[in-house]
């Protein structure tokens, strides 16, 4: 939510933020009464995030005992019991999505200024208050409109355990050859490759990355970061997760802007398309775990999989958020140059979304560490097994150790991914954003 409300308020148009200096507001007024309104609609994508977030870390908290339709999904996984995973989760987006929904309403609705009495300035709170009286009297004569009777209860989890089970059994040839063409061709090479390089030589790398991108204060922050991730010794796990968190990252990018792209200017297709991201964004990461196991088996193919489908969503999110706030009279100047529709999307569009492109880019990276904590189940031999293990042993020092190295690759990501949308924006004399 910071990151969010940094760059919508930073790319509120200056010609409002001087016509509240013209007219004379003050530092406050200025902020409630300009700023944030105008970038209210980028504010509330950050709401968005907040709320998907929160609900997704149910899980989690349900690993120290706290009960709900987190546990749930963490005993149908024990269980390897998709369906019924499946059916917790989707209750879990249910009220991400009721959730979102109401807040992005009350974010949009301009209700007329009403005069009078309380009940009269507040017709819907107290219709909701009267409904909510009505509920429960009706509840105390009548147990069913209570409590959901369970013989009207409907189950879909018997549907769902049977169709990976289908799936596996008609298809396990070609899901395997797959999944081995992508192992022996693309994560292997790869992998050796980075725990082939020398800690210092990566350093150096990062440093001169830094310097070229935002002078020294970058290029030491992230040579300093980057040794003592070696200086602790887990350097080749370091590897390993930048390694998975890398790969994934583009497959989510490869995927993600394209459909964002088409998405930004077909509302019907972003309706569709925003129901899905919400759906996947709020499924409990330990869902995407069940089927990809169980199609894919454990390892490392399997955890690319999961850390896809769940960091797909910011780079649709932002795609879209940045396409849909392009100065409109900006496309219009350019079909009055003759541009084609192509040119309008490469040279302008995506060029004035770059701001939010990239932000989708560093939240991509960052649900992909995330989730790599999560992956340890299935067999990686990362900094998120690490943790994990840690757990198991209730051993703080290992874990903050290895947290502390999976935080400082995101610091790093982070850092250079801003410096460098910086250079991008001065190089195209963009104004605003971060």
């Amino acid at each position: 939510m910071t990151r969010v409300t940094e760059l919508a308020l930073a790319r509120v148009p200056s010609e409002l933020s001087d016509l509240g200096h013209m007219v004379g507001c003050t530092r406050r007024q200025m902020m409630w009464r300009v700023m944030v309104p105008s970038a209210r609609e980028a504010l509330m994508v950050g709401v968005n995030q907040v709320i998907m977030l929160s609900l997704n870390m149910v899980i989690i908290a349900s690993m120290i005992g706290a009960g709900g339709l987190g546990f749930d999904v963490l005993a149908a996984l024990r269980k390897l019991d998709f369906g019924a995973g499946l059916e917790a989760g989707f209750a879990i987006v249910a009220l991400a999505v009721i959730l979102d929904r109401l807040s992005q309403a009350v974010a949009v609705r301009r209700g007329e200024v009403r005069t009078g009495s309380f009940v009269a300035r507040h017709p819907y709170l107290m219709a909701a208050v009267a409904t909510l009286a009505a509920a429960i009297l009706a509840g105390a004569v009548l147990p069913a409109l209570r409590d959901y009777p369970a013989g009207w209860q409907l189950s879909s989890g018997t549907f769902w355990s049977r169709l990976v089970e289908w799936i596996n059994v008609n298809y396990f040839d070609t899901i395997e050859a797959v999944k081995t063409f992508f192992l022996l061709n693309l994560l292997v090479p790869f992998k050796r490759f980075l725990l082939g390089l020398p800690w210092l030589g990566i350093a150096l790398l990062l440093a001169l990355a830094g310097w070229r991108l935002g002078g020294w204060r970058l290029a030491a922050i992230v040579a300093l970061l980057a040794t003592l991730i070696a200086a602790t010794g887990q350097w080749e796990k370091a590897m390993i997760t930048v390694y998975l968190c890398g790969i994934s990252v583009v497959f989510a990018m490869l995927l993600g802007v394209p459909i964002g792209i088409l998405a930004a200017e077909r509302e019907r297709l972003w309706t569709g398309v925003r129901v899905v991201i919400d759906t996947l964004q709020t499924l409990p990461s330990f869902v995407y775990l069940m089927p990809a196991v169980m199609l894919f088996r454990v390892g490392d193919f399997t955890a690319m999989i999961a850390v896809v489908a769940y960091a797909i969503v910011p780079a649709i999110r932002y795609t879209v958020l940045g396409l849909q706030h392009v100065d409109p009279r900006l496309i219009e100047a350019g079909r009055a140059m003759g541009c084609t529709e192509i040119q309008i999307l490469t040279r302008i569009k995506l060029r004035l979304a770059l701001p939010e492109i990239l932000l989708g880019l560093n939240q991509t990276i960052m649900f992909a560490l995330s989730m790599l904590v999560i992956t340890a189940l299935v067999g990686t031999r990362d900094l998120g097994q690490e943790v994990y293990i840690a757990l198991t042993k209730a051993d703080p020092g290992r874990g903050l150790v290895a947290g502390l190295a999976v935080a400082f690759i995101a610091i790093i990501a982070d850092r250079l991914i801003h410096a460098g949308a910086r250079a991008a924006r001065s190089r195209l004399g963009l104004e605003g954003g971060s």
